[in-house]
């Protein structure tokens, strides 16, 4: 989903094609060209893996409905991605009232709830059809999923995850992130369905650059 198509409504976009998530055609594959199927930054971006690991950082939405769907091709990835590779999740903040969900992914990463509810979220919003795109929707689905209200409340406005969102907001500039899904590669590269056609081929430009960034160390 690209960037200019976030002035439409989430329920308009939920109805849109899912053609980010499309499946790659069976043509003979072409090699990778960077301004093509992937662009090289001009200034690297900050990353925060260990020393020795290649950082791979998915940008998301979760009102966005090629984010939901890209969601198990990206898990699935994970499963099986190199022991060196360090994959972490960074939701975009394109307009003001997408900070509520971004704070809720950092409120859920800080009290280590990512693993159970953060499909749920999706779920919520492409299933159930809740907007959750205040503070206070974010805050009453997230009591119903059993957490404590006042230890939510506290976390939705704690220093550390301003820091987080805010450093999130830095990191989607940093990589001029146009649309989501969206890929980072060690701070160097990202690619997308606006490059690749489609999520899948995305995934194999990022195993490409990975082993590019491994040769470059």
């Amino acid at each position: 989903m690209q960037r200019r198509e976030f002035s439409f409504s989430a329920a308009s976009a939920a109805a849109a094609t899912l053609g980010g998530i499309a499946l790659p055609t069976q043509a003979q594959p072409k090699p990778f060209k960077d301004g093509e199927d992937y662009l090289t930054l001009d200034k690297p971006a900050p990353t925060e893996a260990p020393a020795g690991r290649v950082e791979v950082v998915e940008f998301f939405w979760y009102s966005c409905p090629h984010c939901n769907a890209f969601e198990p091709q990206l898990e699935a990835w994970i499963k099986q991605a190199p022991k060196d590779v360090s994959v972490r999740r960074v939701p975009v903040s394109f307009r003001p009232d997408f900070e509520p969900q971004q704070r809720l992914y950092y409120v859920l990463e800080a009290m280590g709830k990512v693993d159970e509810l953060h499909k749920k979220v999706f779920a919520a919003i492409h299933l159930e059809k809740q907007a959750l795109n205040t503070p206070e929707l974010v805050a009453a689905w997230a009591v119903k999923q059993g957490l404590d209200k006042a230890k939510f409340a506290e976390m939705y406005n704690s220093f550390t995850v301003t820091t987080k969102a805010r450093k999130a907001t830095q990191l989607q500039d940093a990589y001029r992130v146009a649309g989501v899904p969206s890929l980072g590669i060690a701070g160097r590269y990202y690619t997308s369905s606006d490059q690749t056609q489609n999520m899948a081929r995305a995934l194999q430009v990022t195993d490409y650059l990975i082993a590019q960034s491994r040769k470059a160390k």
